[in-house]
């Protein structure tokens, strides 16, 4: 189940996750966070939906389908964030959660606002995996909300030098996703696809390291199909 905007150009937010699943032979789920109006590379207009209808939206899905593995995408603040985790823990203390930790749109509009850091450090808790990037990486450590957290991190390497090498944190164990290349054009929505992989591989029975190594070579197959910034999924 993908919890997260809607993208009217596809190429992220819930069409994109629901492609992604499709295309790994995963029935996928759709709750929406926000409407947006933006395509692969303008961005014009944000609506977040009350976390009310999202919870219900949640609660209705999870409670009539057998749900194998949680996505969340944009949400506006902690307190949204954890509403969403509370309600799927009350359903299912076990079910595994992926929050890709958009805090801001590649054309820099403002996602996340951190309002409460001991608050998102109590919700990171009941979170199976977090895919930050470089710099999301490094405000969520500046903020000490990653100190002595036990919520894997799959540190995602595009925005570092080594481009395309990834870092896997599960405990003290720091596990490197050495890239097949490292040339690869870059896709509107990319962190979305690779969350929604991880998601789609963990939902089939994979666990955590070799779901991730499955979506880094999913991924690197989308970025490089298509020169534009808009990727598809006949690979």
């Amino acid at each position: 189940m993908s919890i997260a905007g809607f993208d009217p150009s596809g190429g992220a937010g819930v069409l994109a996750d629901s492609k992604t699943f499709e295309r790994l032979s995963v029935q996928g789920l759709s709750v929406l966070t926000a409407l947006t109006l933006q395509t692969e590379d303008t961005f014009r207009k944000l609506q977040w939906l009350p976390i009310a209808e999202v919870v219900e939206a949640v609660e209705t899905l999870l409670d009539r389908y057998a749900v194998r593995c949680v996505k969340i995408g944009i949400v506006p603040n902690t307190v949204f964030l954890s509403e969403i985790v509370k309600t799927i823990r009350n359903k299912d203390k076990k079910l595994p959660i992926v929050w890709d930790t958009v805090l801001k749109s590649s054309s820099g509009r403002t996602f996340f606002s951190v309002e409460n850091p001991s608050l998102l450090s109590e919700t990171l808790l009941e979170i199976n995996l977090i895919t930050p990037n470089q710099p999301e990486f490094e405000f969520l450590s500046e903020m000490g909300v990653l100190n002595n957290l036990q919520t894997a991190i799959y540190q995602k390497g595009g925005h570092k030098a080594e481009k395309g090498e990834d870092i896997l944190h599960i405990g003290e164990q720091k596990i490197k996703l050495l890239p097949s290349q490292t040339d690869c054009p870059p896709k509107h929505g990319s962190g979305c696809v690779l969350s929604s992989a991880i998601a789609s591989y963990l939902a089939k029975g994979e666990d955590l390291e070799n779901a991730c190594r499955h979506a880094k070579t999913f991924i690197e197959k989308f970025l490089n199909s298509h020169p534009s910034l808009l990727g598809n999924y006949d690979f």
